[in-house]
């Protein structure tokens, strides 16, 4: 399901002699447009308003309808001050004078369909939208792109893992490669194992749908390399190590990291960034069941580093663990990960800004020139090399807890930085991904988080190099690793979607690669074979 809420139904290409018109304007202009209608002037004295930015007040007809609106903006171009005009309007079709600068206008888009997202796949009733026509001098195409993504997110994360679990995630990415004309590889079930991913199998086994790791790939294959991992466990019980049930309640988000990274995803090809993009996301349940991993099991790893599960409600973590793994075999240019990872983040931050690791700081002070531009905020946390200690395992490589209640998102990201080593440039970030409550613009539920920061990095560094027209075929896919973990008995699958053919134009670019098998070779009783794209 790719943006089950269109952009669209906001938006209206032309007025009607019905449609009110907003006046966008600064603190002066909107001073002297009041001045210069006594009649505006009045009712606003009435009111007791004054302009100042980020206000807005009604202006009535003579016929004592609404006949206009002035909307008083400041400097920023920030869409969630935007946000509050659509939610204090009146229903009807509006449009906007006054403003021509470009990025007040996306900003303003934005904010208008930000404000109004509404899941409504389980509602027998809406709430109808207020329509804005679409302002000549805005980039509609953008528009859209930016407020699907962040729609995106929002569906995958709101729906239930009743609708969304690993075989929804499978299904959104294949969708994406689908429109996109990428290729994607998924490996399912005791597959995982002979693939080489023996953490991402042990956490998803116990559950009634197979765990998998989904690879999506496009882009030239000679273009600088970017890769994302997203954390996609559709729902976490605990495992052995029980949640509570208040602590269970929203733990359908935590595939949370996931959906950003297809989404963001989603905008780079949709941008047509020059970059080779490949796409890493472990899907999982973590349930209850016969074959559960257990507290002080010993894992095998991607990497080869084993790892003592020192508490199963510290899954995340593991199946980062397999993917980041695969993903600095490629040496990408830029790595990054986001997880709903640990509650730590969140005592620390809060649940509206994403705690960000990096290991490069070039990158990092990207990132976060990215986020300030956009106004979508991050903050930079430190991996402090001293709490590494903690990690050391007593009777294996690692485990995946330690520090005890102190530093638990540091900890985390260190653990992670073990299986992507300290000289790839890779950014980890632990997130919410979920408005606890409504605000303008960002409405109670799923929420897209270091998005649009992640994209406005990408932009700067790679979008003056010539965008990508069409999608090449995959290149060759690594070598697998030999796993050693005995198997549950579950049957193995390992799927991939059928190809797509590269246009001419890409295939003189990039000549396609005949692929080989990822995994050791299949018994031909047992194993099914897999489908190429």
């Amino acid at each position: 399901m790719v943006a089950a809420v269109s952009v669209d139904q906001f938006f209206v290409g032309r007025g009607n002699a019905a449609t009110v018109t907003i006046h966008v304007l600064e603190t002066k202009e909107a001073a002297a447009f009041l001045e210069s209608r006594k009649t505006y002037a009045k009712w606003a004295s009435v009111q007791g308003f004054k302009p100042r930015p980020g206000r807005s007040i009604e202006l009535p007809a003579r016929d004592g309808s609404l006949g206009a609106v002035l909307y008083v903006r400041g400097s920023e171009a920030d869409p969630f001050t935007y946000a509050r005009l659509p939610s204090t309007l009146p229903k009807g079709r509006y449009q906007v004078d006054g403003c021509s600068d470009p990025a007040h206008l996306e900003a303003l888009a934005l904010g208008w369909c930000f404000a109004q997202y509404q899941l409504t796949k389980y509602r027998s009733r809406r709430r109808t939208a207020r329509k804005l026509v679409w302002p000549a001098e805005l980039d509609k195409t953008r528009v859209r792109q930016l407020g699907e993504a962040t729609f995106l997110v929002r569906d995958l994360v709101n729906i239930p893992a009743e609708d969304m679990g690993p075989d929804g995630l499978e299904a959104t990415a294949r969708e994406l490669a689908g429109k996109h004309e990428a290729s994607i590889e998924v490996i399912t079930g005791d597959a995982l194992l002979e693939a080489g991913y023996p953490a991402v199998h042990a956490v998803g086994r116990a559950a009634a749908v197979e765990p998998r790791l989904i690879d999506l790939r496009w882009g030239p294959a000679d273009a600088p390399k970017v890769t994302l991992v997203g954390k996609g466990v559709c729902f976490d019980t605990g495992g052995l190590d029980l949640k509570t049930a208040d602590g269970m309640l929203l733990m359908k988000k935590d595939m949370g990291g996931a959906a950003h990274v297809l989404a963001l995803g989603d905008l780079v090809m949709g941008r047509k960034l020059p970059v080779r993009l490949r796409v890493l996301v472990p899907a999982v349940e973590n349930a209850i069941g016969p074959h559960a991993m257990r507290p002080s099991d010993i894992l095998q790893t991607r990497k080869g580093l084993t790892v003592e599960v020192g508490n199963t409600d510290a899954e995340g973590r593991l199946i980062l663990a397999d993917a980041l793994a695969e993903a600095v075999s490629e040496k990408p240019a830029v790595l990054i990960d986001y997880a709903t990872l640990t509650g730590a983040a969140r005592v620390a931050l809060g649940s509206d800004v994403p705690a960000m690791f990096s290991t490069d700081d070039e990158l990092a002070a990207d990132l976060l020139k990215g986020g300030a531009d956009v106004f979508d905020p991050i903050w930079r946390m430190p991996l402090v090399d001293d709490y590494d200690r903690y990690l050391d395992g007593s009777i294996s490589d690692i485990k995946n807890v330690g520090g005890g209640r102190y530093g638990g998102a540091i900890t985390a990201a260190l653990f992670l930085r073990r299986f992507v080593g300290k000289r790839q440039a890779w950014a980890h970030f632990d997130l919410m991904a979920y408005n606890r409550e409504n605000r303008p613009g960002h409405p109670k539920g799923g929420e897209a988080m270091g998005l649009r920061a992640a994209l406005a990095m990408l932009e700067a560094r790679f979008a003056s190099a010539p965008p990508v027209e069409s999608a090449p075929p995959a290149e060759e896919p690594a070598p697998a690793k030999k796993a050693t973990p005995k198997a549950a008995p579950k049957k193995a699958t390992k799927k991939k979607a059928p190809a797509k053919k590269a246009t001419k134009k890409a295939a003189k670019k990039a000549p396609a690669k005949k692929a080989t098998e990822a995994a050791p070779k299949k018994k031909k009783k047992k194993k099914k074979k897999r489908k190429k794209s």
